[in-house]
């Protein structure tokens, strides 16, 4: 673990440099080859980081990192409560059960693979179960949009990860603060955990709203940037104010307002969406490989076949037990009720919480900082390695993957939503 550095201007110019070089050289050869993404911006990561060349060390940004960090975030998580929709009943009671199932099954397991298999202590271990508790959206929503998974998989999929993980993140907070000492007891954790989660999606919704208001008073002209300007102003202001205010409360304050602005229905609402869709995929290509950077061999090799079994047992053990109760009795077919045991992968925000609490453990003084952030990674790479190379196949071989438009649809993307309604019908009659 790296502390954090001033370093020259001229090396950090070329942190970024690289890093955003990277990220958009790794988009490229996904749309070339047709591998996914985020598999190939992690190993952009890797290879311009501390385990490779050595180009980049995230930590040269010093106190700032944390600052980009969530910014980046927050737009990220702003643009998946925009596309957060669940028209259907099942979909919805499904994004209920996984959640409650994993919050009483998944987060007291994850405890006991952490301490037993990959041999953190009991704090530690507490605070890498809630880290790793939510699926990163950032990585599903790119699986689910190439895989063309019929409805409601992709819905519930990526509503589970819209969901969990700002909750993963604000539990995960408030045990390193009570590891740190800074908190005074269990109930004094859940006390605060109520009020973060529930102050910051207040503040997000409330921020929608004005923002929505106000985007509806604003002329149509497409060659304006002011509708852009304006909810990105209104959004980090929300963030970085949620941050001082209620720590992590900005996570749930960005999908809430993500979502307010996404249900009222807005004056040429489509083009701004599409600005944010772009702005956030701008973001992942440099969060993914940023974060990745850090990783080094000599955190995640002392793991050993510990860290190894203990992942293994998150995702055939653990994600396919709670899986299979929080889909008992709903309609969904067998298939369908594979993948969603299958499909896991963690992203954005688990890296991100991962660099910034292990930062903070090591300034603390508390042995194990590198060790928490060499298992959350090797969560990261596993799951996205082997689920994000195997998901498209094993979609396909379930027969849940929608045929493509035709060549002749004029609007490919009116189309494609409505064959998503139809063939969620035909998903729910399977």
């Amino acid at each position: 673990m790296n502390l954090p550095i001033t370093d020259a201007p001229e090396r950090l110019e070329l942190l970024w440099g690289v890093t955003v070089f990277a990220g958009a050289l790794a988009q490229l050869t996904a749309v070339l080859t047709g591998l996914p993404a985020v598999v190939l911006l992690l190993s952009a990561g890797l290879v311009i980081g501390r385990s490779g060349l050595g180009l980049v060390n995230p930590f040269q940004l010093g106190s700032g990192l944390e600052t980009v960090v969530g910014l980046l975030v927050s737009l990220v998580l702003f643009d998946g409560g925009l596309k957060l929709n669940l028209p259907q009943q099942v979909a919805r009671l499904a994004v209920l059960r996984i959640v409650l199932v994993r919050l009483l099954l998944a987060l007291p397991c994850g405890l006991l693979a952490a301490h037993w298999l990959a041999g953190l202590n009991w704090p530690l271990a507490a605070v890498f179960s809630a880290i790793v508790l939510g699926t990163g959206p950032t990585v599903v929503t790119p699986l689910v949009q190439q895989m063309r998974l019929a409805p409601p998989l992709g819905e519930v999929l990526e509503g589970e990860g819209l969901v969990l993980e700002p909750f993963a993140a604000v539990l995960a907070l408030l045990l390193l603060e009570l590891v740190l000492g800074g908190l005074g007891g269990w109930k004094q954790l859940g006390i605060d955990l109520v009020i973060r989660l529930g102050g910051g999606v207040v503040i997000g919704l409330l921020s929608g709203l004005l923002l929505s208001e106000l985007l509806r008073r604003l002329p149509v002209d497409p060659t304006s940037g002011l509708r852009l300007q304006l909810t990105l102003g209104i959004l980090f202001l929300m963030f970085t104010g949620c941050e001082v205010l209620l720590p992590e409360s900005g996570l749930p304050a960005s999908v809430a307002a993500g979502w307010m602005v996404g249900r009222r229905d807005q004056l040429d609402s489509a083009q701004l969406e599409t600005l944010i869709r772009q702005l956030a995929q701008l973001a992942v290509s440099i969060l993914f490989p940023l974060l990745a950077a850090d990783v080094s061999w000599a955190e995640l090799s002392p793991l050993g076949f510990g860290g190894v079994a203990c992942v293994l047992a998150l995702m055939l053990v653990v994600r396919p037990l709670a899986m299979g109760i929080a889909t008992a009795g709903l309609p969904l077919s067998l298939p369908q009720k594979v993948l969603l045991a299958w499909l896991a992968p963690r992203g954005i925000v688990t890296a991100a919480v991962a660099s910034l609490f292990a930062l903070r453990l090591d300034e603390a003084g508390v042995p194990g900082a590198g060790q928490l952030q060499g298992l959350v990674f090797l969560t990261i790479l596993m799951t996205v390695g082997i689920q994000g190379l195997t998901a498209a196949p094993l979609a396909k071989l379930l027969g849940l993957v929608r045929p493509a438009p035709s060549e002749n649809e004029v609007d490919g993307e009116e189309t494609s939503e409505d064959s998503l309604g139809s063939g969620g019908e035909a998903a729910l009659k399977a």
